[in-house]
């Protein structure tokens, strides 16, 4: 059952789960950082390289849901703990890997690790905090996933070119160890109220769904988009979601319960969130590129360029839910899509090899405000749309979707960057770049478009029923 934590606890929870997430958030892309040097060091060539990068992508996005489910039914306490004991003997595997091939493979179960941690610190801060005091937490723990996106790069160019690639691995240890040995001296465990048998079809199904769809994007601008390993992998995942919802419609405990859809504040604060994510992780990716390629700068100095955009995460996302109370759930998430949206397409016209740096410090803050105060909203309106028994299966779907978001917002403007230019030259990699953070200003303002979807609800917790049918018109939604 769910225990009504003390203001003690509900510091810790937070302190420990945005701890976590900064930590996994990290090592999505500080790796980026160091490519060059782990190829030195080990031989590998620069397809072995890639899956560095997707083994750990894959892993995370297919066993999200797993997690929250088993997180439900065994303790979000015990999972969060192993899921950060695993992710630290993954690292510590990855900081003394021989050969590329063990450090794929150590990446993969690093990711399984990340999976773990994700969803259950973000279900243990929903469960910890009351409804009028969730935003300001999921404010704070939206800051600290956002400041970790930019910062990756930043630590990335800092531990390799000051200390050595492996390095950046090692930091892991003392971090994830001291975060599990607090989580279970102060954090109080917490279940599902529902015991549920585990829904085995219904988690082999979400898996190949996440790992089809994911696989297929992440492989996509290399294979080709028409190439059968592409297009078989994207059938499969869409088969597979096909079934997932055919199963779950039927199911008597089921791992995604389908009425959650039928809420206007989880189905459009889901679309929400994986345009938003896909929107600022294109955007992320190409950014610390630019500044290297286009406009000379080192891998370090590339980085603390992208601090404007950190600083502005963590302002935004600090000021989203007094903004929400005075405007509306609905208004600031499309307001900050907008935002997002003018701040790409405004980098976009100015992208060229011949610029300075200081005319992209004033739209990289609308980027990073933006994003801040739009994901802040969204996560609380997706969580709080769902009754408290049913937080870990919320938070589970939400992460899923948000990965799915990144994944194919990458894809999408690596495809574009491809058609429009290269990395000849600096002109070239100007051109593909100004084309694809035109594509991430599209993308963040499909997110507004989902967003005008939750007009008109209560800006309030929206509570679904824990079993039984859900009305297709919900009444607590309208004014």
């Amino acid at each position: 059952m769910v225990v009504p934590a003390s203001s003690s606890n509900s510091t810790w929870v937070l302190v420990l789960a945005s701890a976590a997430n900064l930590m996994v958030g990290l090592d999505a892309l500080v790796v980026s950082t160091a490519l060059t040097a782990i190829g030195r060091d080990l031989g590998a060539s620069i397809e072995a390289l890639e899956w560095t990068v997707n083994a750990y992508t894959l892993s995370f996005a297919a066993f999200l849901l797993t997690a929250a489910a088993l997180g439900d039914r065994f303790g979000r306490r015990r999972l969060f703990v192993v899921g950060l004991m695993l992710f630290v003997v993954a690292s510590c595997a990855c900081a003394l890997a021989s050969s590329v091939g063990w450090l794929i493979a150590a990446r993969a179960v690093q990711g399984v690790g990340a999976a773990i941690v994700m969803p259950l610190a973000l279900a243990q801060i929903s469960t910890a905090f009351p409804p009028d005091r969730r935003g300001w937490a999921l404010g704070i723990y939206s800051s600290v996933a956002g400041l970790s996106t930019v910062l990756g790069p930043i630590v990335g160019g800092v531990v390799t070119e000051g200390l050595a690639w492996r390095w950046i691995f090692w930091v892991n240890l003392p971090i994830g160890l001291v975060a599990a040995v607090l989580a279970v001296a102060q954090l109080r465990e917490s279940f599902s109220a529902k015991k549920e048998a585990i829904d085995l079809l219904g988690l082999l199904l979400a898996t190949g769904a996440a790992l089809g769809l994911v696989w297929g994007l992440v492989r996509a601008n290399i294979a080709g988009w028409e190439s059968s390993e592409v297009l078989s992998s994207l059938a499969g995942g869409a088969l597979s979601v096909m079934l997932l919802v055919a199963w779950e419609l039927r199911s008597a405990q089921p791992m995604i319960p389908m009425r959650f859809f039928r809420l206007r504040a989880f189905a459009a604060g889901n679309a929400v969130m994986f345009f938003l994510n896909a929107a600022f992780m294109s955007a992320i990716f190409f950014m610390a590129q630019f500044q290297q390629v286009a406009l000379g700068a080192g891998p370090l100095i590339a980085g603390l360029r992208l601090l404007p955009w950190g600083v502005a995460v963590i302002l935004g996302a600090r000021c989203a839910v007094g903004f929400a109370k005075r405007f509306g759930d609905a208004c600031l998430i499309v307001f900050g899509l907008v935002v997002q949206a003018a701040g790409l397409a405004w980098i976009a016209l100015i992208a060229d090899p011949g610029m300075v740096y200081a005319e992209m410090i004033l739209p990289m803050i609308l980027t990073g405000a933006g994003f801040a105060v739009a994901v802040t909203i969204a996560q609380k309106t997706v969580i709080g749309a769902v009754a408290m028994p049913d937080i870990g299966k919320a938070s589970g779907t939400l992460s899923t979707i948000r990965q799915l978001g990144g994944a194919f917002g990458v894809a999408l403007t690596v495809a574009a960057f491809g058609r429009a230019g290269s990395h000849a030259t600096p002109m070239a990699f100007s051109q593909g770049f100004a084309f694809a953070s035109g594509v991430s200003a599209m993308l963040s303002l499909a997110g507004a478009g989902a967003g005008l979807f939750l007009a008109g609800m209560r800006d309030k917790t929206h509570i679904a029923p824990s079993s039984g049918p859900v009305p297709l018109s919900n009444p607590g939604d309208k004014r």
